[in-house]
């Protein structure tokens, strides 16, 4: 078997004789490359013998000081002859067989699954026959000989199992007679154990459990749909890991001698070639076959969107097929990254990367990939308004949260193929983070729910573990995977995103009073803060774990709501309610505080009449100084004692000096009053209410002898 590279620059003298028909350009310094992947017979080849051509997809090739290396070690001219190479360990001798097998099966999967697509090229010619005939040297001739020789030959099977079984249940009287005793009934002998014909170990059925074991390993193994029309106990599992290791060549040793059919003899010798792993089968071929795939990351893209993505078919026009003509590698749906207490979705998007092992993203790749997030963003603004059509409502989703202004985070990705050259595993279906530092985009570097914000993250799979799920081709399996794998990626994306922001949970003590600090404190909270679908109270913050300023704001944020830090897979009403335990029921609001030497007196006038008024000063100004008391829900009186409290109700007014009449009141010579009408007196509050606090206030709205302050900042701890 010859080994030949995808894309790799060979020198044309090396593989002249070998790529006859299948390219012969070659560039200015006489190099010529492969842009195919798959596997073709060139019979020119061994000295006119012919011999099986396998192009490799590229990504077992690694750059180590400028130069391309197969597994990062060799040099690919150096083991175009497997046969005669000399640098390959066995292990890694075995794999590249297999490996085509893998390969073929995948191409395979993919031209039946796309039988529009014009990038598999195919000619099949190859015939199998019991004649003296030229020898082909590869582990999936003798797979693709097995499973032809169970298609064509179905009435050999049947007809040998007529003849092993015929007569098998007749009773074998001159046995009975001499071995049995009869007893007399009605003056006729009666035979209670007759003895039947028995049942011999017969060699050509257990060639033929053999060889439907094999086809049923075929089948489970590698994916090759094979029909099995006879209802034997196959031999499976660990027995058959047994035979793999050397029990089926000495069995099949055993009957060599026991055939005499040509069909029997050539399924004898198919079976022997394939436990015996010495890649030798007869063929007769008389033109040259292949089954090649040009641009082979469409069949890897391909692979991705089977594994992962979603039914292209179900997605709705334009979304993945975008208006400018951008298409999108993957996109499905899935739960947010947020924390949240239901189920909210939003897009996933995907671009699959099929490089050589070590080739970097270029800047075209990820500019596409922040287009692409655009316009499912501008998608989605346009299905909400009726702009676009969209039958399938899963996929019309609210990105902006109208109350914030916030965009939520859409989860961006690159997908690249990767080989581990140590292992050469392909049970490794670990989804590993190909770099560290994301890639990012942004108009403001500390807004994350900022619709100019990008994070765009880079994960690699293990090539030959995708390879082999897509090319074993069970639906089961795949849809297994796919849901695991979905999982894994959110996982994934939300610890990109807490390395580089913390996240809170907030609900405000009021809400009334929250709201009115989100509209006040809009331009500041803007980007930072997101509240998801469906959730009236509860917003998300988030903070880069870098930025200035960071601890000012969560401070000034504890007047108002409950903060609770809160990872992305925590329940943030769990965390709330964690927080709400530790700080106890708060009082919230701002009061207006009093300094008044007569607070008994007052106090009594204020239960009396159910108001208080407090005055401006002149006309002139006193609107605006009014501006600062509107919001006030509290009354505290003091004067060097404990302080009395009052609940004010909402939505003072306005009065003039002619209306206060007897109206309890601050500042006597004002012009204009703010009337403010009481709710009930609150002595609870006023037992935990500091002194110190009332004499030392924190800034504040002042009016002469009166302030405006947070209730919490007055209380004791």
């Amino acid at each position: 078997m010859r080994i030949l590279i995808e894309e790799h620059q060979y020198r044309a003298e090396v593989v002249d004789n070998i790529i006859v028909g299948l390219t012969n350009l070659r560039n200015i310094k006489g190099k010529v490359a492969v842009n195919h992947v798959g596997y073709y017979y060139n019979p020119e080849l061994g000295g006119g013998e012919g011999d099986t051509v396998f192009i490799l997809p590229k990504v077992l090739l690694e750059d180590v000081n400028s130069e391309e290396l197969l597994f990062g070690k060799y040099h690919p001219e150096d083991i175009i002859d497997l046969g005669t190479q000399q640098l390959l360990s066995k292990e890694e001798y075995d794999f590249l067989y297999e490996l085509a097998v893998w390969i073929y099966r995948a191409i395979v999967v993919f031209r039946d699954s796309y039988p529009d697509s014009d990038v598999v090229q195919q000619q099949l010619v190859q015939r199998m026959s019991t004649g003296r005939l030229q020898e082909c040297n590869t582990y999936l001739d003798i797979l693709l000989a097995l499973q032809k020789f169970n298609r064509d030959n179905e009435d050999f099977f049947f007809f040998v199992l007529r003849n092993l079984h015929s007569g098998f249940n007749k009773i074998n009287w001159t046995r009975t007679i001499s071995h049995s005793q009869a007893m007399i009934q009605d003056d006729s002998p009666v035979y209670l154990n007759p003895v039947n014909k028995r049942r011999q170990v017969n060699f050509d059925e257990e060639l033929l459990v053999i060889f439907f074991s094999i086809l049923n390993y075929m089948h489970v193994h590698y994916g090759f749909p094979v029909h099995i029309p006879v209802n034997y106990e196959l031999i499976t599992g660990s027995r058959f890991e047994a035979y793999l290791n050397g029990q089926g060549r000495i069995q099949l040793l055993k009957i060599k001698h026991k055939y005499f059919s040509d069909k029997a003899l050539y399924l004898w010798e198919l079976c022997y070639a394939f436990f015996d792993l010495s890649r030798r089968v007869k063929v007769e071929v008389n033109e040259q076959e292949y089954v090649l795939v040009k641009n082979f990351n469409i069949v890897f893209e391909a692979i991705i969107d089977e594994l992962i993505g979603t039914d292209r078919a179900k997605l709705p026009p334009r979304l993945a097929d975008q208006s400018d003509g951008k298409t999108v590698d993957h996109l499905w749906v899935d739960d947010i990254l947020l924390p949240t207490n239901g189920k909210t979705a939003v897009y996933y998007i995907g671009d699959s990367k099929y490089y050589k092992h070590s080739t970097p993203v270029g800047e075209n790749s990820i500019y596409k990939q922040f287009t692409y997030a655009r316009n499912v963003i501008q998608w989605s603004f346009d299905a909400l308004l009726g702009r676009t059509k969209c039958d399938d409502e899963k996929y019309i989703i609210r990105l902006r949260d109208d109350r914030t202004e916030g965009y939520n985070v859409i989860p961006n990705f690159f997908i690249s193929a990767k080989v581990n050259f140590e292992t050469l595993d392909y049970g490794d279906d670990a989804l590993r983070l190909h770099s560290d530092d994301p890639y990012s985009t942004s108009q403001y570097s500390d807004r994350l729910f900022d619709r100019d914000t990008m994070l765009l993250s880079h994960y690699d799979v293990n090539f030959l573990f995708v390879l082999a799920l897509y090319a074993r081709n069970n639906a089961g399996s795949k849809q297994l995977w796919k849901e695991e794998v979905r999982k894994r990626f959110r996982e994934r994306v939300q610890h990109v995103l807490e390395e580089h922001y913390t996240f809170y949970a907030l609900k405000g003590y009021d809400a009334a009073e929250s709201e009115q600090y989100i509209t006040t404190h809009f331009q500041q909270l803007l980007g930072k803060l997101y509240r998801t679908e469906g959730e009236k109270s509860i917003y998300t913050l988030a903070v880069e774990s870098s930025g200035v300023g960071a601890g000012e704001l969560i401070k000034d944020l504890r007047k108002h709501f409950y903060v609770a830090e809160c990872k992305l897979e925590e329940d943030p009403q769990t965390k709330i309610d964690e927080q709400i335990g530790k700080q106890g029921e708060m009082v919230v609001g701002k009061a207006v505080v009093v300094d008044d030497n007569y607070c008994d007196k007052t106090a009594e006038a204020i239960r009396e009449q159910g108001c208080y008024a407090i005055g401006l000063g002149e006309t002139s100004g006193a609107l605006a100084l009014a501006e600062g008391f509107m919001n006030v829900r509290y009354l505290v009186l003091h004067k060097l004692k404990s302080p009395i409290v009052f609940a004010l109700k909402a939505g003072p007014k306005l009065i003039t000096k002619e209306q206060l009449k007897d109206t309890p009141h601050k500042i006597k010579d004002s012009q204009i009053y703010l009337l403010f009408q009481i709710e009930k007196e609150e002595p609870t509050i006023a037992e935990r209410v500091s002194q110190y606090a009332l004499t030392h206030p924190s800034k504040g709205y002042t009016i002469r002898q009166s302030y405006v302050t947070e209730i919490n900042s007055l209380m004791c701890d």
